[in-house]
Formats: C-alpha cells, sequence, structure tokens
C-alpha cells in the first residue's frame, strides 16, 4: 500500500530505525533487535484475537463475529488475516498477551496516544519516550534513523537522531554536503555539523526506496540484519479507529491486521538466521467496546492486546488474566487486568540486556508495573 508524502509526514505509515554505531554492549554479546509495531487508533484485541467458547461475544457483536478463526488454544485464536502469526505460533515464535492496556482510560486519542509512547501517567507532562528513555539507559545515544518527519516521541530521549525521507533521488549529492559543512566548519552551533556528519555516514541500505509499507518492511529487515547496524526499528501504522464497517474475516480491521502480518512476515523472511535474535511487538493506546454500535463499528474502548512475535520469545502462549466478558469495565469495555508498561519493560529488559529493576526505576519512575520477563521471553 503506498501513502502520500502529506500522509506519510502525518505518520499514517512510519518507520524508524535505532543505530547501532556506538554499540559498546555489542562487542561482547550477541545483537538483539526490538520491533515496535505502533498501532493508532486503538486496535480491536477481540478481533485480532478473538475469544473462543464464551456464549456472550455474540450477543454483543453478532455482525463482526469472525467465520473463521485460527485456532491457538481451546480460549482464543488469530483472526484469519494474521496467518504468518500463525505460522510462527506453530513454530514458537509467536505470543500474545490478552486483556492489557496502558493505564489510561479516558478515550482521547491524543492523550492516549502521548501516554503509550511517553509511558507516563497524565497526558503531556513527559517530554520524552520510553523506548528513548530505555535506550539512554543502554548507552545506545546518538545512533537513531527515523523514516517519518518529525521524530517520533516513542525514541526522544537521545541525541542525535537520524530522520530520513525514504523516496526515489531525495538524497543529496556528497559533494554537496561537502560543500556545506564546509561553509558552516566554522560555526558556534556544533549541532548543524553534527547533523551534516549523520547524513555523510548513512549506509547505502539507508537511502533510497518508497514509502509502501512491503518496501519499507523488507528494507528494515536487512538494515537489522547487519551486526553492526541498528538494532531498533519502530513501524508506526493509522487506522484502527474503527467507528463504522469495522468488518469481520474482511473489512476496515481486517486491511490493517493484514498489514501487521505483511511487516511480521518480511521481518521474518528478510531476517533470515537473525530473527531468532528479534523480538516483536506491537503497541497501541486503548482498545475497543465489546459491543457494537449501529453503524457496525465499535467506539474507543480499554482492554486490548499485545501481539508478539520473534525468536527471543521464550515459547507461543497466551498469557492473561481473562477478566471474562460478564463484568465489563464501565459496562462497556474489555477489562485490563495487565499494565502494558510491564511487558514492555520486560521485553527492553530481554533485548537491550538491563535488568528490569533498572528499566523499572529509571525509565518508569518506580511505577508498579510487573516483570515478566521470565515468561515471556529468553534472555
Amino acid at each position: 500500500m503506498n501513502c502520500t508524502r502529506r500522509s506519510f509526514l502525518q505518520g499514517s505509515l512510519a518507520t524508524l530505525f535505532v543505530g547501532g554505531l556506538n554499540l559498546p554492549l555489542l562487542a561482547a554479546s550477541v545483537k538483539k533487535n526490538l520491533v515496535i509495531i505502533s498501532l493508532r487508533g486503538g486496535m480491536d484485541g477481540l478481533t485480532a484475537v478473538p475469544v473462543i467458547g464464551d456464549p456472550k461475544i455474540k450477543s454483543y457483536r453478532s455482525e463482526l463475529l469472525l467465520d473463521q478463526k485460527l485456532k491457538l488454544n481451546s480460549d482464543f485464536g488469530f483472526h484469519p488475516k494474521l496467518s504468518t502469526l500463525h505460522n510462527l505460533w506453530k513454530k514458537g515464535k509467536a505470543s500474545v498477551v490478552h486483556a492489557t492496556s496502558i493505564p489510561y482510560t479516558q478515550r482521547s486519542h491524543f492523550d492516549g496516544q502521548n501516554l503509550m509512547e511517553t509511558g507516563g501517567l497524565v497526558p503531556y507532562r513527559e517530554k520524552t519516550g520510553w523506548l528513548g528513555r530505555g535506550l539512554k539507559l543502554a548507552n545506545l545515544d546518538g545512533s537513531g534513523l527515523a523514516l517519518t518527519l518529525p521524530m517520533p516521541l516513542l525514541l526522544r530521549g537521545i541525541e542525535q537522531n537520524n530522520n530520513f525521507y525514504p523516496a526515489h533521488n531525495t538524497m543529496p549529492r556528497i559533494e554537496i554536503v561537502k560543500k556545506l559543512r564546509t561553509a558552516y566548519e566554522g560555526a558556534s552551533e556544533k549541532k548543524l555539523l553534527n547533523i551534516i556528519d549523520v547524513i555523510m555516514n548513512r549506509p547505502l541500505t539507508m537511502q533510497g526506496g518508497d514509502q509502501s509499507l512491503d518496501s519499507l518492511s523488507k528494507k528494515a529487515s536487512k538494515i537489522l540484519q547487519d551486526p553492526l547496524g541498528p538494532r531498533i526499528a519502530v513501524f508506526d501504522i493509522e487506522g484502527f479507529d474503527t467507528h463504522s464497517g469495522q468488518g469481520n474475516d474482511e473489512g476496515g480491521h481486517a486491511d490493517k491486521l493484514e498489514e501487521i502480518d505483511m511487516i511480521i512476515k518480511n521481518l521474518y523472511e528478510g531476517l533470515g538466521k537473525e530473527f531468532d535474535n528479534t523480538l516483536i511487538l506491537t503497541l497501541t493506546e486503548f482498545g475497543r467496546t465489546v459491543e457494537q454500535n449501529g453503524g457496525y463499528g465499535t467506539e474507543h474502548g480499554y482492554g486490548s492486546a499485545i501481539l508478539m512475535a520473534g525468536g527471543l520469545l521464550k515459547k507461543s502462549q497466551v498469557l492473561t488474566d481473562w477478566p471474562g466478558l460478564n463484568k465489563l469495565f464501565e459496562n462497556r469495555d474489555l477489562q485490563s487486568t495487565v499494565d502494558a508498561r510491564g511487558i514492555y519493560a520486560s521485553a527492553m529488559s530481554a533485548v537491550l540486556d538491563l535488568e528490569f529493576e533498572q528499566i523499572k526505576k529509571n525509565v518508569f519512575w518506580n511505577s508498579d508495573i510487573s516483570n515478566f520477563s521470565e515468561q515471556l521471553f529468553k534472555t
């Protein structure tokens, strides 16, 4: 799927890489990759990972029920568009955290997306992202590449991130860049020189290409495969705000899930053996209402699901403290029984080789989050 320059700059489809040019942690260890797929609009966890055998679901959303499910266990399945994820499940390389959310219940996209990126509790109070703070804690400064403008909040908090808009023939000729650097050699403002140096040092794998999701995810797999290159990628996909025409096996929400599956498929195929050293997780601001509305869609909700893939998972499993559909949050939403920040903190601990308590203290301000490292991830 292609997008216009305007929609790309607005963040409808973006990819961000954090490079590995200054990676002291990799000198004596295997390079591990972390991929975050941000799902803006509120992914419906009950569509992506439908519950099996609960008769109440039919009374709530009779027009949104799936005709086909890819069975995971006796209680849950995958949406049929998540075929790659299901194949990875059978290989022990896919998992789900269900009935989870960030601790935000007010259902505003703007506030919710700010909090899903900062990891905070009060909208707009924090100016850095939880992943940026985690990379800062791991001493991975100065190695970011964002294929979007502006730099996503999720990664802010580390210096000298590199922005690049992927389009044919947009890379400035190196001789022009060199002349520009010479012209500003004596400038008192050193940040400009630093930016020019970042541009001059970009490898060929980070140049050219187009803005299609297919192209970006294939490019990401090549860049992440480099043992001395980036180890973090962030994809940003809009369109999960399905107030009408949500669909079931086909439809608006199904199309979005297919995009997630495409990213995972291209990473799996492109990374080769490095997929075993990779962890992929989704991120969304909230879920959807359990009951469908009059337009065959859903409203802003609370509990959702985290989709995960990669060889750094311990096994295929559905991790949940399932609340059921008998008692809904505010009589409308799936309850959240797992603070999603604990999942992301545990993932960073596994990939960045940091102690969970370090991350809890320095990234999430000693919030009351649980450590899922032993349950979910290889160390």
